[in-house]
């Protein structure tokens, strides 16, 4: 701790600023410790727990460069794999006061990523973080019943959540229902249970057992909670769905990809990936595809329109956001290309 607070005071040397030259006083610090950086926000993986075997919970010691989140929010966690930097965005199981990052990944099948930090992570690595964001956070003003509803990985916002509440001495009635495949799945299944002032009920889709059976319905509403002033769910389109049936007004979040359509046919336009100068006909599909498919590399993560880290300025042209159906045909505006498609002819900053 003494090592780093003077390397943080020496990094504000002007003098140091003056004789480090062009390339600034991180690129040097970082040599010594790659999270002694000022400007960009990196952690370091502290502890490496497995609660099930389809997940990996990973402990984070962030540096200065890294401001915090809101209980509920999302951060894009960078790691390089094969010597390229890959991006996703996951949602912090921890409170927001707690002096550590909590994340918790569930293992998905073919994912990149969830597969590499599942298998391989471990304490020492170093990751980037980037981008807090998302709504689907605590009001100022708090309701008196809350109720909370989570699926598989949905359930680490919820986790920042009750954690927090807890943290911050809420006195109103917490109930909270979770659904796994089965009991092996659910993960903070013994925290929970000894997790004083929270009705906890768990649901196992898989083998039928558990408090709840099923999926969710007015029974498990009744179950858990009557009547809540406030309503949260995460998890798949099919949970928020049944959730909102019954609580029309409850806030959600799904980080399972939203289903939209490519065009049966394609414009014909033609895409210019300008700063490469690779042009490609229009294919019909998402302008991240069709760069990776024309040989680029751009950097993404959630490929679902959340994350943002695919997010490229468009010069010229038309396009539709398949996801809600829009075209717009500004010049020179920032498109997240992961769900945006050419309408005709289209230059892309790539």
């Amino acid at each position: 701790m003494f090592t780093q607070t003077l390397t943080r005071r020496a990094r504000r040397s002007p003098l140091l600023e003056l004789l480090t030259g062009p390339h600034g006083v991180d690129r040097y610090t970082e040599l010594v410790d790659p999270t002694w950086t000022n400007g960009e926000a990196r952690a370091k993986v502290v502890a490496v727990r497995r609660q099930t075997r389809r997940s990996v919970t990973l402990i984070l010691e962030p540096n200065q460069a890294f401001t915090g989140f809101r209980a509920g929010q999302h951060i894009n966690l960078t790691v390089e794999i094969d010597g390229r930097r890959r991006t996703r965005c996951y949602s912090p199981a921890s409170a927001e006061s707690a002096q550590h990052i909590e994340l918790t990944i569930g293992r998905h099948d073919g994912g990149l990523v969830s597969t590499y930090l599942c298998d391989r992570a471990r304490p020492g690595m170093i990751v980037g973080l980037d981008s807090v964001g998302g709504d689907f956070t605590l009001p100022a003003i708090l309701p008196r019943r809350i109720l909370f509803v989570s699926g598989g990985s949905g359930i680490t916002p919820v986790m920042s959540m009750l954690r927090t509440l807890r943290a911050d001495g809420f006195e109103g009635d917490i109930s909270f229902v979770h659904y796994a495949r089965n009991a092996e799945e659910a993960c903070y299944a013994d925290e929970l249970a000894t997790m004083t002032g929270v009705r906890v009920l768990h649901g196992y889709t898989r083998d039928g057992a558990g408090d709840v059976t099923g999926y969710f319905d007015a029974e498990h509403l009744a179950a858990a909670m009557p009547d809540p002033d406030l309503v949260y769910v995460c998890g798949p389109p099919a949970l928020v769905d049944a959730v909102r049936e019954q609580c029309p007004d409850a806030r959600s979040e799904s980080f399972v990809p939203p289903t939209f359509s490519v065009p049966a046919e394609s414009t014909g336009g033609r895409v210019s990936f300008t700063e490469s100068g690779i042009e490609a006909t229009d294919d019909g599909q998402p302008l991240l595809v069709q760069a990776e498919n024309a040989g680029l590399e751009p950097e993404s993560g959630c490929r679902m329109g959340i994350c943002h880290s695919c997010t490229r300025r468009k010069s010229r042209g038309a396009v539709r956001n398949l996801i809600t159906g829009t075209v717009s045909t500004a010049e020179e505006e920032d498109v997240q290309i992961c769900v945006s498609a050419p309408v005709g002819d289209v230059e892309i900053d790539l």
